[in-house]
């Protein structure tokens, strides 16, 4: 029904924007922009991004390998040839690789886990094994240890509390937990936060695999040896090269003593397929596990701890290797000085069909159709930079160390960033700074669909209007212009919005080519063009999307910065805080009131009872007023600088004071306790990794029950909100024609 209903709202005809006046562009300039991605859009060619993709998804080519190194040299001559300057930045960054990794059952029975993806003979891709990393968690320690296994479902704060609840501690223990729900790198946090030696994570077919379809390579969804790599730094406290948080990893760089670095994981870690995992699990005894944490696989799964014991032991080479960030600039016709900057990384931890060399094909396409323009005499106004990324995998490094290197360039000349990862087909996705909401609202009314021939943003907001099961989410639906998404974290984006404060966006479909490969040895061309996006179409639709996004920003004579979705989105975000508290409080009260009158359920097993929760604070009333007050006054300076700005000219003061309007989002000093993270209205959670808290000091102080902190944190966050009202009322005063009124 759903499905037919979709088909219904696509029906009619597209809405497309083209009479539509593009925000920051007047009507003739408007028609030539247009005109111009005309023929932008004829350079895409789905054949090209093909044959990239199957050149760049050949073999393995994570950071450090010299299959990285030589597709860093490929992407570079393209650049080159399509008449950019280009250089390839190096930092000296650590990455640590396995050595030893040993998992074994020890009781009651032994095992021996394999630690190893099959080779599959219908994918060619899947023994292109020269480069390729075996399955390990990238800042892992090393360790040897021993334990009773404990089950924690997906490691997530509430599991604890519900193991503590079923009397289970896990200190001195090895953790297996399921992966997603959070980002991978939470969960060994989360484990020695509670006293745990190790920590294991495994994909339940449950969540990817034979429960949810055909698995590879009969359909797309996780083979029953795949592993899950990546990264478990503790990138909520920075990203980038552990050794230099806040200065780029040159090679005279200081450097932290390894000892001394914080982001590295508390215990050793290991990703295991389901393969491996089952006889793990299959040998815990102790309560039935709640029925909310049940996979799929054929055992009853139980929480431990023991009768299973297992052994981990993990030793890694310790050492730095070269990062390479291809870096292509194409200067601006008349304003050099202001960089519009799109990025892309290039290096993957396997084959990487799907990340990144997906999203890195779109980038191509892009750059080449931007570069013969240019080569037919029609420049970008601004100056646009390419960025191919390397070493994003491990935890955002090349982009972060080019960032922090780059910073004080960066802070006076970078207009915005625009990030894409992997694509798929499917439905646009958008997240990004709200000041660009209107602009990408625009970007997306003008691109077709591959599939339906409507706008894509008709088909996002078709979507919507099909899911909505309130009156909430249907307005949401019908909303002018569609919501983006805050960004958190998890691309190489988050150097530039969160801690530079650098006007960002990152872009990419997806929703319909199933995600089975993801970071496993099968992430392989051939798995690419059969499930995720066959024929690269929605390939040629994202360099569509994110060309017209590049053109745009470098052309418009007022750069596209809008400000009533800033101040509509924080309107919201303060009206989530209000109710997080609300709720907090509602559900301590009456918790309290149950544990004190004895009222718990029993446990599975009727003979046992389930500890009560223990009691907590009441969670006071605070004083959001001084939030509410700087919402009001950036809605009213929104408006005004809306309604002033529709027919005003340009100037290069104006055009600056809008393009480092984010950095006034920005405090010095960061958040508190993590002060790399500068963002005040946008950051990834501490407990979260990739998620976004919005507001996130006062957010995450609510959150945690650190209610001491609250008020700082609502003045910190009101601090920057009315610095941004007043300068958009500088940007108003500033438009032509308006300093006399």
């Amino acid at each position: 029904m759903r499905g037919s209903c979709l088909l219904l709202v696509l029906a009619a005809p597209a809405a497309f924007a083209a009479n539509e006046v593009l925000l920051g562009f007047d009507p003739a300039t408007s028609e030539a922009q247009r005109a111009l991605e005309a023929r932008f859009d004829a350079d895409l060619d789905a054949a090209d991004l093909d044959r990239w993709l199957k050149r760049l998804s050949a073999r393995p080519h994570h950071a450090g390998s010299q299959a990285s190194l030589e597709n860093a040299r490929f992407i570079a001559s393209l650049f080159e040839a399509w008449g950019y300057e280009v250089t390839i930045e190096e930092y000296d960054v650590l990455l640590p690789v396995p050595r030893k990794r040993e998992l074994e059952l020890v009781a009651p029975t032994r095992f021996e886990a394999a630690l190893t993806e099959a080779t599959l003979p219908e994918d060619p891709g899947t023994s292109m094994r020269a480069d390729l990393l075996p399955p390990y968690n990238a800042f892992s320690i090393d360790g040897d240890v021993e334990g009773e296994l404990v089950f924690v479902n997906y490691g997530l704060p509430e599991d604890y509390e519900m193991l503590e609840r079923h009397g289970i501690d896990v200190e001195g223990r090895i953790v297996i937990a399921k992966y997603g729900r959070s980002w991978r790198g939470i969960k060994p946090k989360l484990a020695a936060e509670h006293g745990a030696i190790g920590t294991l994570i495994y994909s339940d077919p449950a969540d990817d695999g034979y429960a949810v379809g055909d698995t590879w390579p009969d359909g797309p969804f996780k083979h029953e040896t795949a592993v899950q790599r990546g990264s478990v730094m503790d990138m909520p406290t920075y990203p980038g090269d552990v050794l230099t948080p806040g200065v780029g990893a040159t090679v005279d760089a200081e450097r932290l003593p390894l000892d001394d670095v914080p982001t590295l994981t508390k215990v050793p870690v290991l990703p295991i397929s389901w393969s491996d995992a089952l006889p793990l699990l299959e040998a815990l005894d102790g309560p039935v596990a709640p029925p909310a944490w049940r996979g799929a696989l054929p055992i009853t799964y139980h929480l431990g701890p023991g009768p299973a014991r297992v052994r981990l032991a993990l030793e890694f080479d310790w050492n730095r290797i070269t990062a390479y960030n291809v870096i292509a600039r194409l200067e601006g016709a008349t304003h050099p000085d202001e960089w519009v900057i799109r990025g892309n990384h290039h290096d993957a931890w396997n084959n990487g069909a799907a990340d990144p060399s997906s999203g890195m094909v779109a980038m191509l396409a892009e750059a080449r159709a931007i570069g013969r323009l240019a080569q037919s005499g029609e420049r970008p106004a601004r100056t646009i930079v390419f960025a191919a990324w390397d070493a994003e995998e491990p935890g955002l490094i090349g982009s972060t160390e080019w960032a922090e290197h780059h910073a004080e360039q960066l802070q006076e000349h970078a207009v915005a960033y625009l990030n894409t990862d992997g694509n798929a087909r499917g439905f646009i996705g958008v997240g990004g700074s709200h000041s660009l909401e209107r602009f990408l609202n625009q970007v997306m009314a003008d691109v077709p669909d591959p599939q339906t021939g409507v706008s894509v943003r008709d088909r996002r907001r078709a979507r919507l209007e099909v899911e909505a099961k309130d009156d909430k989410a249907r307005r949401e639906a019908s909303r002018p212009d569609l919501r983006i998404d805050p960004l958190g974290s998890g691309s190489d984006y988050t150097p530039f919005l969160q801690h530079l404060g650098i006007a960002s966006a990152n872009l990419g479909f997806g929703g319909e080519g199933e995600s089975g490969s993801y970071h496993t040895l099968y992430d392989t061309y051939l798995h690419y063009t059969t499930w995720r996006d066959p024929g690269l179409a929605y390939g040629v639709a994202l360099a569509q999307v994110t060309g017209r996004a590049t053109l745009r920003l470098a052309n418009a004579p007022r750069l596209p910065f809008e400000f009533t979705g800033l101040a509509d989105n924080v309107a919201l975000y303060v009206s989530e805080l209000e109710e997080l508290a609300r709720t907090m409080r509602e559900a301590t009260v009456r918790q309290n009131r149950l544990i004190e009158e004895g009222a718990f359920e029993l446990a599975l097993d009727p003979r046992k009872a389930l500890r009560p929760p223990k009691p907590q604070p009441e969670v006071p009333y605070f004083n959001f007023a001084p939030l509410k007050n700087a919402v009001e006054r950036l809605r009213r300076a929104a408006e005004a600088y809306a309604e002033a700005a529709e027919d005003a000219a340009a100037s290069p003061e104006l055009n600056r004071l809008l393009y480092t309007s984010e950095r006034v989002l920005t405090r010095r000093e960061g958040l508190s306790g993590r002060p790399w993270y500068r963002h005040h209205v946008y950051a990834p959670g501490f407990y979260t990794g990739y998620g976004v808290k919005t507001l996130p000091g006062v957010r995450e102080a609510i959150e945690q029950r650190e209610f001491e902190a609250v008020e700082g944190e609502i003045a910190n966050a009101a601090e920057v909100l009315n610095a941004m009202a007043a300068r958009i009322e500088t940007i108003t005063r500033a438009l032509p024609g308006q300093s006399r009124r």
